[in-house]
């Protein structure tokens, strides 16, 4: 069934396959590089594939997708009826994607509102939902816009990393904050802020940043309606314990999502990451 405002995101809003053909979400791929290799997220390459890459310490990097990339999805979703476009993507501060994405909107056929959402992860994906269940009340391009940049203000999103190394390798942190938590020994607690990713808390050992980040979401959380997203790379284990004593101590959980993060966002955080989305309704 044709939508009047089609929305667009991109492979790193991790929304499940299940729900982005059940709201007809377009998910565009942004590319990973492993070795001589490009892959695209979601379809060529693994988390699984990635976290091995990284720990046998290959060269891995991240690039944007294409202009032309965009304006084919664009093309299509007009030939399918769209007559507005909404498109919703990662932080401009850590990825090029939203910056391609304005560029092929000056030539689509139809209007496209471009976003940048500040956010990542099911914080973007939360994001695309939002607008996405606009249009299908029938309601407007702008109204579509609204309510996802309404979902994005009141979002956060906390993560642990084993090491900073990753983020300092591929430019998302800072060289000096890296080696400040390298040479302190601590397990650093991050958080996106401005669509930044920020430096939160330092803290000893990875049972107490852990014990922490959940706390942290408990508070962020509150008392009322609320979705939650806990995301990780190559530590199931860990996520689904920290979800599960989330589901206890947050009274006002409405959905709550586990999932691995793909490849992208993998590549700048590496294998041991644990992040939470806290999303009030």
């Amino acid at each position: 069934m044709s939508r009047h405002v089609a929305i667009v995101t991109d492979s790193t809003a991790y929304l499940p396959r299940q729900t982005r053909e059940r709201h007809a979400i377009t998910t565009v791929p942004l590319t990973v590089v492993i070795g001589d290799r490009a892959l695209e997220e979601g379809t060529e390459v693994s988390a699984k594939a990635l976290a091995e890459a990284l720990q046998k310490k290959r060269s891995v990097t991240t690039s944007r997708p294409s202009p032309e990339i965009f304006a084919e999805a664009y093309r299509e979703a007009a030939e399918a009826g769209a007559k507005g476009i909404v498109s919703l993507h990662l932080s401009a501060e850590i990825s090029g994607t939203y910056d391609a994405a304005v560029l092929a909107a000056k030539d689509a056929p139809v209007p496209v509102r471009v976003v940048d959402t500040r956010m990542v992860g099911m914080a973007l994906g939360l994001c695309a939902l939002a607008a996405a269940q606009v249009t299908e009340a029938g309601g407007s391009l702008d109204e579509a816009v609204a309510a996802a940049e309404k979902r994005a203000a009141g979002t956060s999103a906390y993560f642990y990393v084993d090491t900073l190394d990753y983020l300092r390798r591929g430019g998302r942190i800072g060289a000096a904050q890296a080696l400040l938590g390298s040479a302190l020994a601590v397990k650093p607690l991050l958080e996106l802020d401005g669509g930044r990713i920020e430096l939160r808390e330092k803290v000893r050992t990875a049972s107490k940043a852990i014990a922490r980040l959940e706390e942290i979401a408990v508070e962020r959380a509150g008392s009322g309606a609320v979705d939650i997203a806990v995301h990780h790379l190559s530590a199931p284990e860990r996520a689904d314990a920290l979800a599960d004593r989330l589901r206890e101590r947050v009274p006002g959980i409405a959905e709550l999502h586990v999932s691995e993060v793909g490849a992208v966002i993998g590549a700048h955080t590496g294998p041991g990451l644990l992040a939470v989305v806290v999303s009030p309704r």
